[in-house]
């Protein structure tokens, strides 16, 4: 028998970011637009406010991932100089 866990797609990352709280304000921009979306960082939970690994990353269920991508690459592009 079939769970809603079961159901889920699989979750792929969509950014990584050099800090917890760097990926923290990523997550605030796909919470926003509902999409849910987890953080994995070798930081005992936040406990260690060191890198402990290289970084974090930001997953979200694969189904979620184009648009999550999207509004991840609009949110932090950086705008051409206009002359």
């Amino acid at each position: 028998m079939k769970t809603a866990d079961s159901l889920r797609s699989p979750m792929i990352p969509v950014g990584a970011y050099p800090t917890r709280s760097d990926a923290e304000l990523a997550q605030t921009v796909l919470t926003a637009a509902g999409i849910p979306s987890v953080i994995a960082a070798d930081d005992a939970g936040g406990a260690y406010p060191f890198d402990l690994t290289g970084g974090a990353r930001l997953l979200v269920d694969a189904a979620d991932a184009e648009d999550a991508t999207a509004l991840l690459s609009e949110r932090y592009a950086v705008p051409e100089e206009q002359g």
